[in-house]
């Protein structure tokens, strides 16, 4: 017999987990848009510099040897905050299927033994 405690109960329990599920996730895009702006700021911040310090040099080497160290440790910043970036997202959505995992699993592991196996027709 269907028990309206039990099913208002896991109702309850459900959205309790799926509003905890959006504020972490809201968290976690919040914390990826805050790295994302200081690393664009600072980036910005760092070609000013830059460019101030190339317009007072004198020759052609050591502008080329500037531009070719700015281009270098600009290059090494970027691909260091994108793999920064990248694991920020992976945990995101690490943090974001935690919940659901555990009834997922057993749901599966229902069906499997629900179903019957049947060999493929040839």
């Amino acid at each position: 017999m269907f028990n309206f405690e039990d099913a208002n109960r896991k109702s309850k329990e459900a959205v309790d987990t799926m509003l905890k599920n959006y504020s972490d996730t809201a968290k976690g895009f919040q914390a990826i848009a805050s790295e994302a702006a200081e690393y664009s700021k600072k980036s910005f911040q760092d070609a000013v510099s830059h460019f101030e310090t190339l317009s007072g040099v004198k020759s052609f080497e050591a502008a080329f040897e500037l531009q070719s160290s700015y281009a270098k440790s600009s290059y090494e910043a970027f691909v260091a905050e994108a793999t920064k970036l990248g694991e920020m997202y992976a945990d995101l959505a690490k943090n974001a299927y935690k919940p659901y995992e555990t009834p997922m699993t057993a749901a599966a592991v229902k069906v499997s033994k629900a179903a019957p196996v049947t060999p493929a027709a040839a």
